[in-house]
């Protein structure tokens, strides 16, 4: 077997510098901490339900009840509720049409400035939802429901950005395990935000925004002073120029065109081994590159699957078997773990193989089973917790590798020669398709489980797990048969 670079040299970080630890924890706590920004409204969803309703149906408050007629928004907490699930598809939509722009911008611009300017605008619009408003006494549906817009605008500049710095970093030697340590940083978000929320919402719903958008508008500022966008910003030379040509390092851990000579690179090479000068590629390009789409799709269905889970974890366990609203929201960060394990020892089985589609299909199958068996799980949560880390294992570890380590892949093609002019723009339409999927997928899941119930909920899983490998067979199958074809030839030359 050919193993990859990172284990004939014999260790993971033996190839890495103090520039590359510095890139891996900026970019993981930059989006870490906007991912604990959504968390946070989540965690004080219930808080903000109470504020928005009269004193007739709110008895947890004792104010007067003047003030409650004049500051409501809703006539009962039901209506409270519906309102908040709004606004979470709303930004939802909001954040997957702004993924195919930030990609965009991202691959025109500094990365570093996206990125900064992302996270600190981000952070204001925050203030002004939770704490500016309730500070003033101001409550308008319209007027919240235009900040979620743009707060969704702005937070899907950063996870395009943090992914194509990282792609500009980490070569592919390596690159499935260390990208599926760091795409833990959605799951190290969501602790966080729950941390920095419950240790100010006895003060009031609106210091845990204060206390979140103030760390995230710090993290902007960091960012935007330390972060180095690629290596060649400090004269070291691209994780191309490292790679050895005779390994084919401009090619992807998937396949590409089949006849790729009638795709023209956009770009042109100097003569005397001056850098190649790349430009950014159109939006169209980046959709016809191989692969793009179909893991586009791919990703659509099995985010809307792993989101799901996200959003509706921890209200199945408390509605399905009775158990305490803490209580479910400790368990369900089991099914965290399994993603944050599964995303790195699968990305560390691909870099051996040398191949990611064969490893996603293994996995998405046996993720099949563990939605079956998951789906039956027993009254007890020591059971319960192990069925939902594997699940979690199964079904969040492909997840976190499409949108991470594939995302990479498939923006430093051979037919680009691995420029990072186009590794924006491709993980945001990963991405956005993905997050489209989510979207509706929170809209079907509540449907479906309020008429049919939350058997019918699992079902459903099951064929969207299905349909993510139905899109990615074709890959699957090439990928495949070229290890056939390796092995076959390495045995004819021994």
């Amino acid at each position: 077997m050919a193993w990859p670079r990172f284990l004939q040299r014999g260790s993971l970080l033996s190839g890495f510098s103090h520039h590359h630890v510095a890139v891996f924890l900026l970019t993981f706590f930059s989006y870490s901490l906007l991912h604990a920004s959504r968390k946070t409204f989540s965690n004080v969803k219930v808080s903000i339900s109470k504020q928005w309703t009269p004193s007739a149906f709110n008895t947890s408050v004792d104010l007067p009840a003047e003030v409650w007629s004049s500051n409501h928004l809703f006539p009962s907490t039901e209506e409270a509720t519906l309102f908040l699930g709004t606004l979470d598809t709303v930004f939802l939509f909001s954040y997957a049409v702004g993924l195919f722009i930030s990609g965009v911008i991202g691959d025109r611009l500094n990365l570093r400035w996206v990125l900064s300017f992302g996270m600190c605008s981000s952070a204001f619009v925050e203030f002004v939802f939770g704490t500016l408003t309730e500070w003033l006494r101001f409550y308008n549906k319209w007027f919240y429901c235009g900040l979620w817009i743009v707060n969704g605008l702005l937070q899907s500049t950063g996870w395009p950005c943090v992914v194509a710095v990282m792609g500009n970093w980490f070569g592919k030697a390596g690159r499935g395990v260390v990208f599926g340590l760091w795409s833990a940083c959605a799951s190290v978000g969501n602790i966080l935000g729950a941390c920095l929320a419950s240790s100010v919402l006895q003060y009031g719903y609106e210091y845990a925004f204060l206390v979140t958008a103030a760390v995230q508008f710090a993290g902007g500022i960091v960012i935007f002073f330390g972060l180095l966008v690629s290596p060649e910003e400090i004269g070291l030379p691209s994780i191309e120029a490292e790679e050895n040509p005779e390994e084919d390092s401009h090619r992807p851990l998937i396949n590409g065109a089949e006849n790729e000579d009638e795709y023209e690179p956009n770009y042109s090479i100097q003569e005397d081994g001056a850098v190649a000068q790349v430009r950014a590629i159109s939006f169209h390009q980046a959709c016809c590159l191989p692969g793009v789409i179909p893991y586009s799709l791919a990703y659509a269905c099995l985010k809307l699957v792993n989101y799901s889970f996200f959003f509706w974890l921890p209200f199945y366990l408390s509605n399905n078997f009775g158990w305490k609203e803490a209580e479910a929201d400790k368990l369900s960060i089991w099914y965290d773990v399994g993603g944050i394990v599964g995303g790195t020892l699968q990305g560390f089985i691909s870099d051996v193989l040398q191949k990611r589609a064969p490893v996603l299909a293994l996995s998405l199958f046996l993720a099949v089973g563990s939605l079956v068996g998951y789906s039956r799980s027993p009254n007890n949560k020591s059971i319960n917790a192990l069925l939902m880390t594997i699940t979690g294992f199964f079904i969040g570890g492909p997840s976190n590798m499409i949108s991470s380590a594939i995302s990479a892949d498939l923006g430093r093609q051979e037919l680009i020669q691995g420029s990072s002019e186009a590794l924006a723009t491709v993980t945001g339409i990963v991405d956005g398709t993905g997050s489209i999927g989510a979207a509706v997928g929170q809209y079907l899941v509540s449907l479906i489980q309020d008429n049919l119930g939350w058997m019918w909920v699992f079902y459903f899983f099951i064929l969207m797990t299905s349909c993510t490998i139905l899109f990615i067979s074709p890959l699957i199958v090439r990928e495949v048969f070229s290890l056939v074809q390796r092995r076959q030839a390495r045995t004819l030359s021994e």
